[in-house]
């Protein structure tokens, strides 16, 4: 299980997931595959050998971010992300959007800092033993 506090994901979020695909595929030498969402469209996972390194998601169909720019997005591990949420929002934090929900991966907020930084933080799902 990965630690809380730590850095876990890092995901490039992009209008054009194939030129991201093709440009980091050549400059980092990644591996893709993808995995289909249950919002619809497939998410991309990077990986460098066996081991998944970053995520590619298309953001063209979210609504709201349409004057986003293209970004990298890190996402850090909690033991308890709706506690943590919670402690967050008394600490002057904001929740962008309903915690949620990714079946095999984890429960997942994206948080405001009082500074305006936003990041993901996650409770990851158990794995396989």
């Amino acid at each position: 299980m990965p630690e809380h506090g730590t850095f876990v994901w890092n995901e490039l979020n992009t209008r054009d997931p194939e030129a991201a695909r093709d440009f980091y595929g050549k400059t980092l030498d990644w591996s893709f595959d993808t995995m289909p969402m249950a919002t619809g469209g497939d998410y991309i996972v990077a990986r460098v050998g066996d081991r998944m390194v970053a995520g590619i998601f298309d953001i063209r169909p979210v609504p709201g971010l349409e004057h986003v720019p293209p970004h990298w997005f890190a996402y850090i591990e909690v033991d308890d992300v709706d506690a943590r949420v919670a402690a967050a929002q008394q600490a002057g934090g904001t929740l962008m959007r309903d915690i949620f929900d990714v079946p095999g991966v984890g429960r997942i907020a994206i948080v405001r800092d009082p500074t305006g930084a936003v990041v993901g933080w996650m409770t990851s799902a158990p794995r396989p033993a």
